[in-house]
């Protein structure tokens, strides 16, 4: 804690006002401090200005989840005297390094702030949760300078991965659900704290692709959640599909807490944080075996989601909350690639009856039929694209039943990211596949990225992108050649797939 907190900071910032008077900043810069130091409720930052934005990285939102904290709802974050240095983003969430190794560490509960160097008028906050499948990924990697230069604020925000995040054992009111949790502290945070970087704390759009989006939807369904965003937009992460209940959850962790030896979380608290990543690391051991059984995910029935997010969706948990959400066209293309075409045995025409059948059991020769070999190219695209239209996790009906429960109590923009930059793995044509968009979203300017970026902050100022709310099964279609309405209930077969279990 702070001693005399109040008295150093009227210091401090009669310092910086001092120092920019005698840098020569002229007379009139005694009345504004430098735009790379910031006042937040925990302390003084010092930021990056360049040009027309300012970033601010590494600040803790949360205290570090580290010993007796690991497994325990995020702690307040930590003040401090004196100005923090903001410059560089804090550690990523310990996570698996690929390799078999760790990467990351505990004390990663930190947030980056990139906002416009104008600060005369208030701006919309887009706060941006990353993918990995629940078990990768960190805040920083994405650059939103493009964003901010529309005119918003952006927050990217690192939460606790894999066992870490997950696991339902012991009696924290947030067990299960930590990483969520997590986010959660990160939006309080942003709601105490925006203000001073620009941010109206009352226009907040959560925003996510692939494992950020379903936490999007599972922000949406968490009463703990309610006022702390106005808008979302869900990419490539359906609320369908995903969540598994309490008790599944509980008989996962007991089995994985015995491949540590441990029967209580005191001793898996004891454990060496590599132990318990590694462990991770071994789960499953597919790509497509990862997309159909993650072995770390929300868990549905705990304090902090109390019903599968459909449920809530239906119930009108998102009422008087803006949504887009949608998908990318060939969503599945690239788990199909990683699971066949980069292990040296590209899936071949005898396999791929065998595949759906092992898949959907009983209802495999309907499947069969609605979606016959000499259809398309290769068995590696005919299997992706049933999969893709399928719904299993990311799937484009799974996209289409969250927009019509949705669209009941909120207004619902549907998209399709339908953009094929020409990508192939091994021979494989990956299409407009997962995750296709990030690069328009965060790289560097072309007419599609312009567009993209467009519609984003469009509906985080106004709560509409510019295109028509879903009806019908219809959506707007995304790419470079085209962008107008497509009927994506038709071209992904969802009549067929509905009724039939995801």
């Amino acid at each position: 804690m702070r001693n005399g907190s109040g008295e150093k900071t009227m210091l401090l910032l009669a310092v910086v006002a001092l120092l920019a008077i005698v840098s020569g900043c002229g007379p009139g810069a005694a009345a504004t401090p430098r735009g790379d130091i910031v006042q937040t409720r925990q302390g003084m930052l010092r930021g990056v200005v360049a040009g027309d934005h300012r970033t601010f990285s590494g600040i803790p939102y949360a205290a570090p989840p580290v010993g007796d904290l690991r497994w325990r709802a995020p702690a307040p974050p930590p003040e401090w005297d004196g100005i923090r240095d903001a410059t560089r983003a804090g550690s990523s969430c310990a996570q698996p390094d690929g390799g078999g190794g760790l990467l990351g560490s505990e004390d990663c509960l930190y947030l980056n702030v990139n906002a416009p160097a104008d600060t005369s008028v208030r701006r919309p906050v887009m706060v941006w949760v990353h993918g990995g499948g629940f078990v990768s990924g960190n805040g920083s990697d994405y650059d939103t300078t493009r964003l901010v230069q529309q005119g918003v604020v952006v927050v990217t925000v690192n939460y606790r991965l894999g066992a870490l995040g997950f696991l339902l054992d012991g009696d924290d009111p947030a067990a299960g659900d930590f990483g969520l949790a997590d986010q959660q502290a990160a939006l309080r945070w942003v709601r105490d704290n925006v203000e001073a970087f620009g941010g109206d704390p009352q226009n907040v759009t959560l925003f996510g692709q692939s494992a950020g989006a379903f936490s999007v939807c599972t922000q949406l369904a968490s009463p703990q959640a309610q006022g702390l965003f106005h808008k979302a937009i869900i990419q490539s992460g359906p609320c369908a599909d995903l969540v598994v209940t309490a008790e599944v959850a509980r008989d996962r962790a007991a089995q994985w807490a015995s491949t540590l030896g441990c029967a209580d979380i005191a001793c898996l608290r004891s454990k060496p944080v590599s132990d318990v990543v590694v462990v991770d690391q071994e789960q499953v051991s597919t790509p497509l075996g990862r997309l159909r059984d993650m072995p770390w995910v929300p868990v549905a029935g705990t304090a902090v989601l109390p019903v599968q997010p459909i449920d809530a969706l239906r119930q009108g948990a998102a009422k008087g909350i803006p949504v887009i959400q949608g998908t990318t066209r060939d969503e599945l293309r690239s788990f199909v690639a990683d699971e066949y075409d980069k292990r040296g045995n590209p899936l071949t025409a005898e396999q791929y009856p065998q595949v759906v059948g092992q898949v959907f059991g009983a209802d495999a020769p309907a499947v069969l039929a609605e979606y016959p070999l000499d259809r398309y190219p290769s068995p590696g695209i005919a299997l992706a694209t049933l999969l893709t239209d399928w719904g299993a996790k990311v799937g484009s009906c799974a996209a289409l039943r969250t927009d019509e429960v949705a669209g009941q109590t909120t207004d619902v923009y549907g998209y399709e990211f339908a953009q094929d930059d020409g990508h192939r793995t091994d021979g494989f044509d990956l299409g407009a596949e997962h995750s296709g968009e990030l690069p328009y979203l965060f790289g560097p300017a072309n007419a599609l990225s312009d567009n993209l970026i467009k519609f984003w902050v469009t509906f985080a100022k106004t709560g509409n992108p510019g295109w028509p709310r879903y009806s019908g099964g219809k959506v707007l279609s995304l790419g470079l050649d085209r962008i107008g309405e497509v009927d994506f209930a038709a071209n992904h077969h969802c009549a067929f797939w509905s009724g039939r279990p995801a």
